[in-house]
């Protein structure tokens, strides 16, 4: 495994490629993967061209179909980043390790078998027969880990050995849940046929026909509801939603009443995707990729606000507990930044005197600065739900004081300097302009940058009649 810093310039260094490299990329590892090259590095090399193909609005990457990925494709809508326990998902690091204990342990002979015949098929470009070849292989499976997990399933110690074998930890707990999907895969796959690529907005009429797929005896069975919901959650352009589906089965608003339903379980769909969310901001941030975290912030808020507008969480519940220590994660975590922001600013235009004055702000601080302030947008934005309003206000008031104040000490400085120092000054300052943009707006930095241009022309004027007069 490389150092930590090798892998910050491997991720920067991936992060700058155009989209369609990214996915060439990513496409010619997993092509020498199929061979069976062991390409050095690459395992994390696609993991990071996978998150960059998962974000929101990317373009999917060209993926190679191969054997693995033909039988883990009813996994695909409840795989997550995080790894640990999760209610109805497996996590996205778990599916290479039961993969490959699946066929050494559950059924070597019918895997390499497998295998063999999709590689075939897939050579001959019969992608169909491939799948079908696939779903046999999964009802071979599916038999065996019935037989495997009902014998773990009261049994600590071997559920223990078992995760040993796979190589992961909680990886039983991820072994019955793909049970559990490989199991229903048709179920499921009849409830997402069933329901629009998109729900900009579950309301009304569509409300009323999800219910009614999910109240049907294929939504309804035991082994599908769970599943089936996050289904329709993958769908909702805001999955934070889900929730109408309880308050409509309970005809309340109130949780004690929600809580008594079969739905209630998609309220804690909700609030487990608010703390995957949190998760991933933490991790975000201790990555350095601030940009990351933007949209997550108002993921969080828009569904913590939805928690307690669409529900009555008043009194001592579970599920306002359960919010409750979400949010103060959040905002523990976004306290920091808020302060780090500040910090940031002052340090970079701060006024320069002697042998400094005449250095360069370096372009990655400047641009980390702006990543801040972009975030610290996010915080100003959605300070009221997340528990961080006074922080966020008070930093808010001394970051605009300080950048109103300190821009004209900065163009007064640029005016006033000495030719070694002209472009020190004139980089303070389009660092002021860039974030002043930022914290007032364009139309602010607009004029601060008009005025940034004046002192630059006083400046060379003043120096031209220096030189004249010599």
């Amino acid at each position: 495994m490389p150092g930590d810093g090798a892998v910050t310039r491997l991720r920067r260094y991936l992060g700058e490629l155009p989209p369609s490299a990214r996915a060439l990329l990513a496409a010619e590892l997993e092509r020498a993967s199929m061979r069976g090259e062991d390409v050095a590095g690459s395992a994390l090399i696609l993991e990071e061209l996978r998150r960059d193909t998962r974000e929101p609005g990317g373009p999917p990457a060209p993926r190679a179909s191969h054997p693995q990925r033909l039988f883990c494709a009813p996994l695909t809508p409840f795989l997550i980043d995080q790894d640990g326990r999760h209610l109805g998902r497996v996590a996205r690091r778990s599916i290479d390790p039961i993969w490959q204990w699946l066929c050494r342990e559950v059924a070597p002979v019918e895997a390499k078998s497998y295998v063999d015949e999709v590689n075939l098929l897939l050579a001959a470009d019969g992608p169909a027969a491939a799948e079908q070849v696939a779903r046999t292989f999964q009802d071979v499976v599916v038999e065996r880990l019935r037989e495997t997990l009902a014998a773990i399933k009261s049994d600590i110690r071997a559920a223990r050995n078992i995760s040993g074998q796979i190589g992961v930890r909680d990886g039983a707990e991820d072994l019955r849940e793909v049970y559990a999907i490989l199991r229903s895969r048709d179920a499921l796959a009849l409830v997402a046929s069933r329901l629009p690529p998109v729900i900009g907005n579950l309301n009304e009429t569509q409300l009323d026909n999800v219910k009614a797929l999910l109240d049907s005896p294929v939504g309804c069975h035991p082994d599908v509801f769970l599943h089936a919901l996050i289904v329709v959650m993958s769908r909702l352009a805001a999955p934070w939603q889900l929730i109408r589906l309880a308050k409509r089965a309970a005809n309340s608003d109130e949780a004690a009443r929600v809580a008594q339903t079969r739905f209630a379980v998609a309220v804690d769909l909700v609030i487990a995707e608010i703390e995957r969310a949190i998760a991933a901001m933490r991790a975000a941030l201790e990555a350095g990729r601030r940009a990351d975290v933007v949209p997550l912030i108002k993921d969080i808020h828009d569904a913590a606000r939805a928690l307690h507008t669409e529900l009555d969480l008043s009194g001592d519940l579970p599920w306002a507990r359960k919010l409750g220590a979400a949010r103060s994660e959040a905002a523990a975590l976004l306290k920091l930044e808020i302060e780090s922001t500040q910090e940031l600013v002052r340090r970079l235009l701060r006024p320069r005197q002697g042998a400094e004055a005449s250095k360069v702000l370096d372009a990655v601080e400047v641009a980390e600065a702006e990543a801040a302030l972009d975030l610290f947008g996010a915080c100003r934005a959605y300070a009221g739900e997340l528990a961080f309003s006074e922080a966020t206000r008070r930093v808010d008031s001394d970051l605009q004081k300080f950048c109103d104040s300190g821009t004209q000490i900065l163009l007064d400085a640029l005016r006033t300097a000495p030719p070694a120092e002209r472009a020190g000054r004139q980089s303070q300052v389009d660092a002021a302009v860039r974030f002043c943009g930022k914290l007032f707006g364009g139309e602010y930095a607009a004029l601060l940058s008009k005025a940034a241009d004046v002192a630059a022309k006083e400046q060379r004027a003043a120096a031209r009649g220096q030189i004249s007069l010599v």
